[in-house]
């Protein structure tokens, strides 16, 4: 039973879309201002590396978004294996208005510095910090954080 999904969140269809195509279009749009109208070397070596750099980015999101993510009582994990953080490594939960976090999401601190990971759009990590959210709904973020803010109480009233 340790390894029963409690809750997941992941990208809707239509708002994958919509964060792919607007990264996608930056991109688009600033490899035709290039090309059309070439500006000085400077300004075209930046719009080049920029727009170039906002396709990577949209085709990486549209493949990162293809995940879910999924808390069990032990873990919160990726759908693809990569565990994100276990439970009883989490120190605190962030949901605060003016946290450092994702859109539509929560920030996490562990007790141990975890692997950087990117995925764009759904997760990040950096050292003892982890961002949830992006292009996920918040009702299903803040469903997630607040279950885990339950088992974090939990713990730590030694209630396990």
């Amino acid at each position: 039973m340790k390894d029963e999904v409690v809750a997941t969140i992941e990208a809707s269809a239509p708002r994958r879309i919509m964060g792919v195509g607007m990264l996608a279009a930056v991109g688009v749009i600033l490899l035709y201002v290039a090309f059309s109208t070439p500006p000085s070397a400077a300004w075209l070596v930046f719009l080049l590396v920029v727009g170039l750099g906002a396709l990577v980015l949209a085709v990486r999101m549209w493949q990162a978004t293809a995940y879910r993510i999924e808390l069990t009582e032990e873990v919160l994990r990726c759908s693809d294996g990569t565990e994100i953080a276990r439970v009883a490594d989490i120190e605190t939960i962030d949901r605060g208005f003016f946290a450092f976090k994702p859109s539509n999401g929560f920030l996490m601190r562990r007790k141990t510095p975890g692997p950087r990971a990117w995925f764009p759009g759904l997760w990040w990590r950096m050292g003892r910090r982890i961002g949830v959210g992006g292009v996920t709904p918040g009702a299903h973020s803040k469903a997630m954080s607040e279950i885990l803010a339950a088992m974090i109480a939990k713990r730590d009233l030694g209630l396990e």
